[in-house]
């Protein structure tokens, strides 16, 4: 087959760039820290930058509750959202469960009272999280609600006998992917402010990739036949913070939903909070 002159320098341009972006990729893969072992070193403190918070899937911004008390402070904006194909794929009773959810999320979400948010969505809620990574432990700590969890790398998979807010991860490596099972999560733990949900039954296998010296690629991949008709996959990056003096801070955000949860039971005339204690960190030695 004869190509002509103008049709052969496209090629070359074609490969030229693919080299350079492939080498690029290389690169930047290199420059991923690294532990004693050769292994991805994901210790640090990371964040997603996404709206997946309130909605997973696509969608536009709505009103949210009590939008006559709290105007634009109750809306949810736009989401381009995290869900490969844009729609989970519910079974007919789970997506009706999914819309009394979303027509009560106020009272509902499990976040308004303070519960641990579960896998996958404690990775994209709007805090940080510290990854402290040892060979054959992974700790990971959310600052929401001081909420964490351990993976344990290389080792038996445990089979809990209780269910717990976070799961039980269990971890290997392909190559330089972390790829964590995580089994045995509570079923009150939903995905975001929309009400996406499932069962007791849900499996999720999330996988981390370095992608550059302070980005992975994460994606979680989520198995529940009670609530789904296949399994479906989220993906999203995640960046290291890269400034200085970043750190978790506290939010025990338990003291914040005791109202919420036992206002009913206040003594009379008592006051909500302790209005006294109130401290500007600017005021700090």
């Amino acid at each position: 087959m004869k190509y002509s002159i103008k049709t052969k320098v496209s090629i070359a341009i074609l490969a030229i760039t693919g080299l350079l972006f492939s080498g690029q990729s290389m690169a930047q893969l290199d420059e991923f820290p690294r532990t004693p072992d050769g292994k991805p070193d994901f210790s640090g403190i990371w964040q997603a930058m996404t709206n997946a918070h309130y909605n997973i899937e696509p969608s536009a911004a709505r009103y949210g509750p009590q939008p006559a008390e709290m105007g634009a402070l109750s809306a949810f904006p736009a989401t381009l959202g995290i869900v490969e194909g844009g729609r989970i794929p519910y079974t007919e009773a789970a997506l009706r469960q999914r819309d009394a959810n979303r027509d009560n999320a106020l009272d509902l979400d499990p976040l308004a009272k303070c519960y641990m948010p579960g896998v996958p969505r404690a990775n994209y809620l709007p805090f940080p999280f510290q990854i402290v990574q040892s060979q054959d432990v992974i700790l990971i700590a959310y600052e929401f609600a001081e909420s964490n969890r351990i993976l344990y790398v290389d080792q038996p998979e445990i089979v809990s006998q209780v269910d717990a807010w976070m799961g039980h991860s269990n971890a290997h490596w392909e190559g330089d992917t972390l790829v964590v099972r995580v089994t045995g999560q509570m079923p009150d733990t939903w995905f975001d402010r929309s009400g996406n949900h499932h069962s007791w039954e849900m499996v999720v296998e999330e996988r981390w990739t370095p992608r550059g010296p302070n980005h992975v690629d994460y994606s979680a991949t989520i198995t529940d036949p009670n609530t789904y008709t296949r399994p479906w996959t989220i993906s999203l990056p995640l960046y290291r913070h890269v400034r200085e003096d970043m750190q978790l801070l506290e939010f025990k955000c338990a003291e914040f939903a005791e109202e919420y949860l036992f206002g009913e039971y206040r003594k009379p005339g008592t006051e909500i909070g302790n209005p006294g204690q109130v401290i500007d960190v600017r005021d700090r030695d």
